[in-house]
């Protein structure tokens, strides 16, 4: 079996953070695009992480969506168990 090749350590790296640090630094790489005063080698290099950015914020949000119950409550309003939230069919 031949060597893995290493891991792109921008995406080690950014698969490290938590869902908000990776927002806040999101919507910092978007702020500055916006306001066009990024050369265009930066621009295309923070774009790049941007959009490494969203895949992680997405793919954190989708493990917690699969997590996310919905409490059922039996007829006087007490709850009787819970179901996944995509399990409303």
């Amino acid at each position: 079996m031949p060597p893995r090749a290493p891991a792109d350590p921008m995406r080690a790296e950014i698969a490290a953070l938590p869902f908000e640090a990776a927002m806040r630094e999101l919507e910092a790489i978007v702020a500055r695009l916006e306001q066009g005063q990024v050369e265009l080698e930066e621009s295309i290099a923070i774009y790049e992480r941007g959009e490494a950015l969203k895949s992680h914020c997405d793919a954190l949000l989708k493990s917690a969506e699969v997590r996310i119950e919905k409490i059922t409550l039996s007829r006087d309003g007490k709850p009787t168990g819970a179901v996944p939230l995509d399990g409303e069919g």
